[in-house]
């Protein structure tokens, strides 16, 4: 029996990351673990919100994620396990896995945090500053700033 470890925080984009896997061979058992990652929350937040209250949210988001995605995978042979992330996934994974006699696929099919390739340069990194023109208005303004002070 293959076992898959899914993390995922969107539907839309996790049928597109899993649709080769939903393709593969049928006639193979396969069990997965559906691991929702809820987005995260500030620390503020407790002011306004009690602890109950946040974790019902979290239970209720992923009850619908769950609902949109389990459809694709429902097949005879499947059996799905679903999972609430409530700490580091590098610990949730290594529970998962500890009473397992095979180690599992582990398949991250959350959102990629907007790294568009707008955001990049040439090198690889992000831009500094919010809006690359505003380094050449900063120029200019102090420019303007020394060419007054130099003129009185």
């Amino acid at each position: 029996m293959d076992r898959v470890i899914v993390y995922v925080d969107d539907a839309a984009y996790a049928q597109q990351v899993l649709a080769p896997l939903f393709a593969r061979d049928t006639a193979v058992q396969t069990q997965w673990v559906l691991v929702a990652c809820a987005p995260r929350m500030t620390h503020r937040i407790s002011k306004w919100v009690s602890h109950s209250a946040r974790e019902n949210w979290r239970t209720k988001w992923a009850d619908k994620l769950f609902a949109q995605i389990l459809p694709a995978l429902r097949t005879p042979e499947s059996s799905v396990t679903t999972v609430v992330a409530k700490g580091p996934l590098l610990e949730l994974t290594e529970q998962l896995q500890a009473g397992q006699p095979s180690c599992a696929q582990v398949v991250d099919a959350r959102r990629p945090k907007s790294d568009t390739p707008e955001e990049l340069n040439q090198t690889g990194r992000r831009w500094s500053s919010p809006r690359p023109g505003t380094l050449l208005g900063s120029l200019l303004t102090g420019f303007g700033a020394l060419w007054v002070l130099a003129l009185e």
